[in-house]
């Protein structure tokens, strides 16, 4: 009997993906025994603070990745976009599982589309990607922040706390409440996170569960966050900065959507670019760069102005 330990969040949804995971290495090794080993991060434990003022990326996965590398799990389940563009060292990403759906969802408290939402309505949402995005197409409505984990801010919804929520679609489907959501938002409005829907499962570097969790990696996931994460890096972007990249695989092609915003919405780029499907990380630092050309560079300086 092999034994395996997967590190995990203890949301709702990270034991959700923890689990998916390990019931496929469970049907593939019928000799395996997968647990799932709930570990508390930084962002878990810190939930009254922004996510920006916790430094950023990192702050969902640092404490999963100590205990890979001190042994105490076998492998990590990551949302890859909580994921650092660098990976720690000593670790290896070992694959990345066929993607769910990427894009953004409006859940509204009425069913109605972000479009026909009353003006000065509350939108619920934790990231200042969204928030400059929702505000530079509706700067009438108020963005109300709002942390914790999907099922929480549902809860929080249905109390009336706000009017809707702008969240990942992966995420509402993963922990089956698809039925929620009463907009998928179009890249136009609110262009997503790189490398959201996907997953990442993380291994120490020359362990065997490399190997053999290397049959759930999906080729053309790999390549559309390859790309998506290299526009990101070369942004030197993060939680700090709203930042939206989405490819597409098809074939042969790469095409990648990317967009800046300043925190307020009111300056925006936006900008599309395609290459070959292996050439995701040239092509992120190719759009990445144009962006910057059409006004980006400004948009970061009021970023990071003190």
């Amino acid at each position: 009997m092999t034994a395996i330990r997967i590190g995990t969040r203890g949301s709702l949804l990270a034991l959700a993906q923890a689990e998916w995971v390990g019931r496929k290495i469970e049907a593939c090794y019928p000799n395996a025994k997968v647990e799932s080993v709930v570990i508390k991060t930084m962002g878990d434990r810190l939930l009254a603070d922004a996510v920006q003022n916790l430094g950023g990326k990192g702050v969902f996965v640092k404490e999963i990745e100590e205990g890979l590398l001190r042994g105490e799990i076998d492998l990590a389940v990551h949302s890859l976009k909580d994921l650092p563009t660098e990976t720690a060292p000593g670790l290896i990403l070992a694959a990345i599982p066929e993607r769910e759906d990427a894009r953004d969802a409006f859940v509204s408290a009425e069913g109605a589309a972000l479009s026909a939402v009353r003006s000065g309505a509350r939108i619920g949402t934790g990231s200042l990607r969204r928030r400059a995005q929702i505000l530079h197409y509706r700067p009438d409505l108020e963005i109300v922040a709002m942390r914790g984990n999907i099922d929480t801010r549902l809860k929080k919804l249905d109390r009336g706390e706000v009017d809707g929520l702008v969240v990942a679609a992966a995420g509402l489907k993963r922990i089956d409440k698809a039925e929620r959501i009463s907009e998928f938002l179009a890249a136009e409005i609110c262009l997503s996170a790189p490398a959201q829907g996907a997953l990442c499962l993380e291994a120490r570097a020359g362990d065997p569960v490399r190997e053999m969790v290397s049959f759930l990696h999906d080729a053309a996931a790999a390549a559309e966050v390859t790309a998506e994460r290299a526009f990101l890096r070369r942004l030197e972007g993060g939680c700090n900065l709203p930042v939206g990249a989405r490819a597409f695989c098809s074939g042969a092609g790469l095409r990648l959507l990317g967009v800046m915003a300043s925190g307020d919405g009111s300056r925006l780029v936006r900008g599309e670019a395609s290459a070959a499907v292996g050439d995701g990380e040239a092509l992120g630092v190719h759009l990445a760069e144009e962006l910057l050309r059409q006004g980006g560079r400004e948009i970061l300086a009021q970023a990071f102005r003190p």
